[in-house]
């Protein structure tokens, strides 16, 4: 199931994006997502929804995160992340060879966020797995978290 870029499914709220190993567990993908909420001042609360790679959305580790979190997991169809791609900010040459985008955790949250989406917090890493914020762009502006 994709995400529909024409701005009709976009979440309203923070969204983070995620891009993880496949053994990668629950407790180290919140912690990230935790880590990168700190770092733009936001609460928890601020959260919105997690995306992914349609693909890794069916794995254990993004699925209890999401429950953990308390939010929904958004599966993001490869043509959105494409769609996306032109506004990811970070470039890993291994992943632009193996998915086409320069960042799974980037194109998913902007993807999530809608066409005018941005970003508010750019890839973070841990030992498995990356992160990043993105907005989607309200009433002409983005409102910072």
């Amino acid at each position: 199931m994709g995400l529909d870029q024409g701005g009709s499914n976009a979440v309203t709220g923070l969204v983070a994006g995620i891009g993880f190993r496949r053994e990668t567990g629950v407790d180290e993908i919140v912690a990230l997502v935790v880590q990168a909420l700190d770092a733009i001042g936001a609460s928890r609360d601020r959260l919105a929804a997690l995306a992914t790679a349609e693909d890794r959305a069916r794995d254990q580790g993004a699925i209890d995160a999401a429950a953990a979190l308390g939010i929904p997991l958004l599966a993001i169809g490869q043509a959105d992340m494409l769609a996306a791609d032109d506004r990811v900010q970070t470039r890993s040459a291994r992943i632009e060879a193996s998915r086409g985008v320069g960042s799974v955790a980037e194109a998913a949250a902007l993807a999530a966020s809608g066409e005018e989406g941005r970003l508010v917090l750019r890839r973070i890493a841990s030992s498995y797995a990356t992160c990043a914020l993105a907005m989607p762009r309200v009433s002409g502006q983005s409102r910072l978290p």
